[in-house]
């Protein structure tokens, strides 16, 4: 079954989608080069299911993420859909430790993503942007003080429990 098959299918659920896509990804019957590919032209709504099953794969697999895979997810972020961007984050939250040298990109994307309307956006960006601050990299000297920042005016209490609790692990 080709990617363009899965997702054009009526009878599918958004989720049997996504599923499907992952298996593929795990089997290696789909690259994540070609998903990458077609998501590239793919309107959002289709891009978003692409970008959830590599979240869903890189979980517990986060080598499948290529340095290509990074970049997308990283420029990703700006787009206009809340669900591509969540995604996103939650990709590069699983995989930034294999990245360290481009973390400067994503950690500008996301931390436009913290002043987002969405909740979802504002609590992705959060998950991603505290397993960047746990790496202790260089990027850290500029993240450390806007997470503070952005944990002070954040509204949602399980938002800023998330900067908190990453904030408290780097303090010790």
């Amino acid at each position: 079954m080709e990617v363009t098959d899965i997702l054009l299918d009526k009878i599918l659920k958004p989720k049997e989608k996504t599923e499907l896509l992952s298996i593929m990804l795990m089997d290696h019957s789909l690259s994540i080069d070609q998903l990458i590919g077609f998501a590239q032209a793919a309107k959002a709504s289709d891009m978003a299911t692409c970008i959830e099953s590599i979240e869903y794969v890189s979980k517990n697999k986060p080598g499948i993420v290529t340095a290509e895979t990074f970049d997308f997810v990283t420029q990703s972020l700006a787009e206009k859909a809340p669900r591509v961007k969540w995604e996103s984050a939650r990709v590069i939250g699983n995989t930034a430790h294999l990245f360290p040298s481009k973390l400067g990109n994503a950690v500008k994307n996301l931390l436009a993503n913290t002043e987002h309307s969405g909740t979802v956006v504002r609590w992705s960006a959060a998950f991603a942007l505290s397993q960047i601050v746990l790496l202790r990299s260089p990027v850290n000297a500029e993240l450390v003080p806007a997470l503070e920042a952005i944990a002070a005016r954040e509204e949602k209490n399980s938002i800023r429990k998330i900067y908190m609790e990453a904030l408290k692990k780097i303090s010790k």
